[in-house]
């Protein structure tokens, strides 16, 4: 990836075209989410809980990568997953997964495999699973976002995969996609 870029190359949250991600996505839940997840759904990126972000840059990422993305992911058995809470970061308001050890496991996983990408560049020691919904709001709008959204939880779903997705510019691409195995 070059090292400048220009305004064009950079989303709304700070991502680099060619910058890559794990995600499991849950576009099924999106209707429930909506008007705030709009943004994020435009950008190609559907609701989803991070496995690790930023990973590898799309150059890095060799057919040897993915082949041990593969085996890392094949380890790992599809499971159901609740988001029955809501919770808060500083300017987020999320989902809270449950059970989300299984998440911690594969960030743990991957970032065994590939330690010079730490979760969020490292900014947080140990990142809480989480699928975001409210950005950058006022108090006002999270505590309006939190009311309505707990009318419609609990939401249930099922965890098959990750996702790798790497951003082009201006939207989010899935690369391949790493399915769990089914039990």
């Amino acid at each position: 990836m070059p090292e400048e870029t220009n305004e064009e190359q950079r989303g709304k949250y700070g991502e680099v075209a060619g910058q890559s991600a794990l995600l499991i996505q849950f576009p099924e839940l999106d209707r429930h989410l909506m008007p705030w997840i709009e943004e994020t759904t435009s950008d190609g990126i559907t609701t989803h809980v991070t496995v690790l972000v930023p990973f590898l840059n799309e150059p890095e990422i060799t057919e040897d990568v993915l082949a041990d993305l593969r085996g890392i992911f094949a380890g790992f058995a599809a499971f159901d997953l609740t988001f029955a809470k809501t919770a808060r970061f500083p300017t987020v308001l999320y989902l809270a997964p449950e059970p989300d050890q299984p998440i911690r496991d594969m960030i743990a996983a991957v970032y065994a495999r590939w330690p010079q990408c730490p979760p969020y560049e490292g900014k947080y020691p140990d990142p809480a699973p989480h699928a975001s919904v409210v950005h950058e709001k006022t108090e006002e709008e999270y505590e309006q976002a939190r009311q309505v959204l707990e009318t419609r939880l609990p939401l249930r779903t099922r965890a098959a995969a990750v996702d790798l997705l790497i951003f082009d510019g201006s939207r989010w691409n899935v690369r391949e996609r790493f399915p769990f195995t089914e039990v």
